[in-house]
């Protein structure tokens, strides 16, 4: 895994998901439960317990899947032992392999983070838009001029900037900065 590795694969789709169950129902100590590191070369082993049963790209797609999942990357970094078929111990994860996985993982986070991030700058633009929007007393055409929105947009932007701000006000507030039990600060007290 590089750091411009492709991202984790979607759900398998259905091809896939026959090979994950079958898997879990001839491996069940390995595949069945939360995700394990598998030994090294784990397809060669499938392929001699289970003949015929699996084509290798139907199982080459399952396992690239497999352990590209968060879980699995997460079970690397925190498992001293890879395992094999029968879920016995199957040699030590490689310090290289731990690095990579943790590497990946911190790929995610930070690309999750600056996800959120953005979502969160276009919330606070379209809130911006809204207040300008309804502060002005320019024309609807007007106004996207000025914002550089194309007029077909505004409705759906305001639109949505409305349903925001509706689900903020219905959003249980949060209990500010302080303390549990601290007394709330006191008004100023004007100099009259």
């Amino acid at each position: 895994m590089t750091a411009d590795a492709a991202p984790a694969p979607a759900r398998p789709d259905p091809a896939a998901d026959a090979t994950a169950q079958a898997l879990r129902e001839r491996f069940p100590a390995l595949f069945d439960g939360p995700p394990r590191p598998l030994k090294l070369r784990i397809q060669a082993d499938i392929q001699q317990r289970a003949p015929g049963v699996f084509t290798k790209a139907a199982l080459s797609a399952f396992l690239r899947w497999y352990t590209m999942r968060t879980g699995y990357l997460l079970a690397l970094t925190r498992q001293a032992q890879r395992f094999d078929l029968d879920g016995a111990p199957a040699g030590e994860i490689a310090v290289e392999h731990r690095q990579a996985a943790q590497d990946e993982l911190a790929r995610r986070r930070e690309r999750q983070v600056q996800r959120e991030a953005a979502l969160q700058q276009q919330r606070r633009d379209r809130a911006e838009l809204l207040r300008a929007y309804e502060g002005s007393s320019l024309t609807a055409a007007n106004f996207c001029a000025l914002k550089g929105i194309a007029p077909e947009a505004l409705p759906a932007l305001l639109e949505q900037a409305r349903r925001e701000a509706a689900e903020r006000a219905s959003a249980p507030q949060r209990p500010g900065p302080h303390r549990a039990g601290a007394r709330p600060a006191r008004p100023a007290r004007s100099r009259s």
